[in-house]
């Protein structure tokens, strides 16, 4: 990367980690850039994965972040908000425009559907009835409305809080708790719905 001329960071008391990584980043430091990737790169990419249902996006989306963050550290203003949220905000629009342009299928990928199944001992029924609810999630994920799925996303995946949240994409922190709100009662909703038409399709089997 070229390096960026920029002034002598200055540390101010009370920064967190993050903050005054930025501060060193302004300054040209990469070492200080491997050091925030370290610290976010995966919870990144997982996000943007679950949002995009594409590992390889994912992983443009990511790297395009740092090349952001890179360029742009010096803008980062703590005193509007942290630097997490800012990195998210930046993943979140990567993703957004991504999906602008990408016709994409699959929402959800399928690299962590072993950790999340019962394990092969556990009877086959339960198996099968962990994989039909993990297809429905997906599914009802894939089907919300931008602003809800990506809000969910935030506070599951990326364990941000509504405030952050709401920096993140723009909003009210009201706003934001109605759409995990709607979010989630729209995809207990369908995922009971999938699970009734399952057992009914099982019924009509034996």
């Amino acid at each position: 990367m070229e390096r960026v001329q920029a002034p002598d960071a200055v540390e101010t008391p009370g920064q967190g980690e993050d903050e005054r990584l930025l501060a060193r980043i302004a300054a040209g430091e990469q070492v200080a850039l491997v050091r925030l990737i370290d610290r976010h790169g995966r919870g990144l990419r997982l996000f943007a994965t679950r949002y995009l249902g594409s590992a390889d996006d994912a992983e443009d989306v990511v790297q395009d972040v740092f090349v952001t963050v890179w360029k742009r550290a010096g803008r980062f203003d703590p005193a509007r908000g942290r630097a997490t949220t800012w990195l998210y905000r930046i993943a979140a629009n990567r993703c957004i425009d991504m999906r602008r342009w990408r016709s994409l299928r699959v929402f959800i990928g399928l690299d962590e559907v072993a950790e999340t199944l019962p394990a092969a001992g556990v009877d086959a029924d339960m198996r099968l009835a962990a994989r039909q609810e993990l297809a429905a999630v997906r599914h009802g994920l894939a089907r919300l409305p931008e602003r809800q799925r990506m809000a969910l996303l935030l506070r599951a995946v990326a364990d941000l809080d509504v405030p952050a949240i709401a920096e993140v994409i723009g909003s009210s922190t009201g706003a934001v708790e109605q759409l995990l709100v709607r979010a989630r009662r729209t995809l207990r909703e369908h995922t009971t719905d999938v699970r009734a038409d399952n057992k009914q399709e099982e019924g009509r089997l034996r």
